[in-house]
């Protein structure tokens, strides 16, 4: 080190933490200031950088013999404001890298000079800690795949803490300066690795008292563990900070009761091991199990996300009992369908309006919307597009007959966990193949169904044909036979389509064809095919895969093929089960169909009721096959996108494909 350097006043740091930054090499901290290198100095290099507590200062970085940096500091870092070196700053073995700077690891590398980099790990909200203590898994989805999901108690929640969410009053040095409470004050630790926002900071002589709102009553034994847990941390970050705090204290609004709770060691102990622990969950990148038949499920407002009992059942859990029904039989929300050649969609405050040459002729509140699907020449304000996404809301843009051409969603991005294992999963054949066993078993099963409800023993060589490929399917030795033994299936289904139809209707149809559709039976398929494709891409969107990444649809640019993998076993019974219906019962005539050329589409008017049709089926309940519990087949597709991401997550063995009798 160059002598003038080290006769400086020298400090060390516990943790040095460096991180790379943008193009060049800097060390990230926390502020911004420039940062020159002098490893070359015919070539100064301008950097961006940031200082831990430290603001308006310089930093020199000197890379000496290329094996010891060390760090300048220089201007106001202290009340003496004196400059410091901080250095040398120790390296890892130098590595030698021709030309530029190259990443490697855990370090960065430029030229011979090896630069460590021990970068500080996210700090934990205090109230995550807290879900960690109260369920391993319910801490996982929130914290790692950033799962949310509204319930009644999380909106009551956020009117409890309404007032106290508003930054009031200020945390002096010495708490008897303090004349008031403060509220919403946020402190962060590196040393536990945790940040909290307290809800209330009281003094209390020379100590002070962090208080947490929660909405329920005082619990008949005092405070659950989470809670203790999480006021011991807001206790602990203001012991750091230099403030005596001996307890905390816990108000239950529906009670209107304060709970003090005491900051001992045993407290403590077992919140620094709850931090631990939930750290190590992160590090292990696996999902936790769920809980077995615990009462905490019933009131999660993740169970239709985390399927507790449906997962433990899978997995052939000790002591489970029957599938609780904790997915909703029903959705409460709506979806808008946009057909009118240049209409608009607007948005005026919380509602939503569809307007024509007219003026409005659609309206429908926010709250109350699922989805939009807007057909060809349709538009859509920014404003009412950027309302949709920041509700997580699907748009899906489609030709006038009904071709998904995009979709639009918003960034909050979730689940990158399972992209990971998704992009690792599915370049492995070993576990795709058995994935699109079931999905192509599956569908195999339903068309057998259909034809057996439709036709009954009249139809027993199919019946025989497609049992036969069923079991072929489920043992299928690669994907290329398991992609004949599914057309073989879809000829035998199609051969038996046509006696489905009810003489008389005046439709007819001699085996599937498409591109163009040269039928009517054959141009509702298609059209419906579209439908459940938009349904399907919804779900593995909303479950956070990536759409164009299948396991039996080969990727293909612009092809969304996981959500074909997922739309399989449900083509026979809501589409093909819809156009039987609607042509049986006459709801569609032959008037709702145009020719053009060899194609056959349909009518503006025939969409609409087909679209009708379809809805209905969507939301018509059942019984689920494997859980018992009622959901309509739109929730069902949901359910199924959930546990195909279970299974790629190694929460479950098999893929259990949706299969009726």
């Amino acid at each position: 080190m160059d002598a003038d350097l080290a006769e400086l006043p020298q400090i060390t740091l516990e943790r040095p933490r460096f991180r790379l930054k943008a193009l060049e090499i800097g060390f990230l901290f926390e502020g911004a200031v420039d940062v020159q290198a002098d490893e070359n100095p015919e070539k100064p290099r301008e950097m961006i950088a940031q200082v831990i507590g430290v603001a308006g200062i310089r930093i020199d970085i000197g890379f000496g013999d290329f094996a010891h940096p060390w760090i300048t500091l220089e201007g106001q870092v202290s009340s003496l404001g004196v400059s410091r070196v901080i250095g040398p700053v120790s390296c890892a073995t130098p590595v030698s890298f021709p030309g530029e700077m190259i990443p490697g690891g855990s370090s960065h590398y430029y030229g011979r000079t090896c630069v460590e980099e021990e970068v500080a790990a996210e700090l934990m909200p205090a109230r995550m800690v807290n879900e960690f203590v109260y369920c391993p898994r319910l801490f996982w989805l929130e914290y790692v795949e950033r799962e949310f999901a509204a319930s009644h108690d999380t909106v009551d929640g956020e009117r409890v803490h309404r007032r106290v969410d508003q930054p009031h009053g200020t945390l002096p040095d010495d708490p008897s300066d303090m004349r008031a409470e403060a509220t919403s004050v946020e402190l962060s630790s590196a040393k536990l690795g945790v940040v909290a926002k307290i809800d209330v900071v009281r003094a209390d002589g020379e100590t002070v008292v962090p208080i947490d709102f929660k909405r329920g009553r005082v619990p008949g034994y005092g405070p659950y563990d989470p809670e203790r847990v999480q006021v011991a941390i807001q206790a602990l970050l203001l012991r750091e900070h230099g403030y005596a705090c001996e307890r905390g204290r816990i108000y239950y609004a529906a009670s209107k009761t304060h709970v003090d709770v005491e900051i001992d060691d045993s407290l403590v102990a077992l919140t620094t091991t709850a931090i631990a622990g939930a750290r190590g969950v992160v590090d292990k990148t696996a999902i936790p199990p769920p809980l077995v038949n615990s009462p905490k499920c019933s009131r999660c407002s993740l169970h239709a996300i985390c399927l507790p009992d449906e997962t433990n059942a899978l997995r052939g859990a000790a002591g489970s009992t029957p599938v609780r029904p904790f997915v909703a039989a029903n959705d409460d929300t709506v979806p808008l369908y946009v057909l009118e050649a240049g209409s608009r969609v607007g948005i005026s405050g919380e509602v939503l309006q569809v307007r024509d040459d007219l003026g409005v002729s659609a309206e429908l509140p926010l709250l109350e919307l699922g989805s939009i699907s807007l057909f060809g020449n349709v538009q859509i304000s920014s404003q009412a597009l950027r309302a949709v996404l920041g509700r997580d809301i699907p748009v899906s843009f489609l030709s006038y007959g009904g071709w998904l051409n995009g979709y639009a969603r918003s960034v909050n991005d979730h689940s990158l966990d399972l992209r990971i294992r998704q992009f690792a999963a599915f370049q492995d054949a070993a576990q795709t193949l058995p994935i699109a066993r079931a999905i192509v078993a599956g569908k195999i099963k339903n068309q057998r169904t259909m034809i057996r409800r439709a036709l009954g023993s009249e139809a027993k060589g199919h019946l025989q044909a497609l049992s036969l490929l069923i079991h072929r399917a489920e043992q299928a030795p690669d994907a290329d036979q398991l992609l004949g033994f599914e057309g073989a299936a879809a000829q035998r289904y199609f051969d038996a389509f046509a006696e489905m139809l009810k003489i008389g209707t005046g439709f007819e149809i001699s085996g599937r064809n498409r591109r163009p559709p040269t039928d009517p039976i054959n141009a509702l398929l298609s059209f419906g095919y579209a439908m459940l494709a938009k349904e399907a891409l919804a779900a593995v969107i909303a479950v956070g895969f990536e759409p164009g990444l299948g396991a039996y649809h080969r990727p293909r640019p612009g092809r969304p093929s996981l959500a074909l993998d997922l739309m399989e076993e449900f083509r026979p019974l809501i589409v093909d089960s819809t156009v039987l219906s609607a042509i049986n019962g006459q709801e569609l005539r032959a008037s709702h169909f145009d020719r053009r050329g060899k194609a056959v589409v349909l009518t503006q008017d025939g969409r609409r009721t087909f679209i009708r049709a379809i809805e209905r089926r969507l939301r018509s309940t059942i019984s689920h096959p494997i859980f018992g519990y009622e959901v309509t087949y739109r929730r069902a597709i949901y359910v199924q996108a959930r546990l195909l991401a279970r299974t790629v997550q190694g929460d479950i063995e098999h893929y259990p494909a949706f299969t009726t009798r």
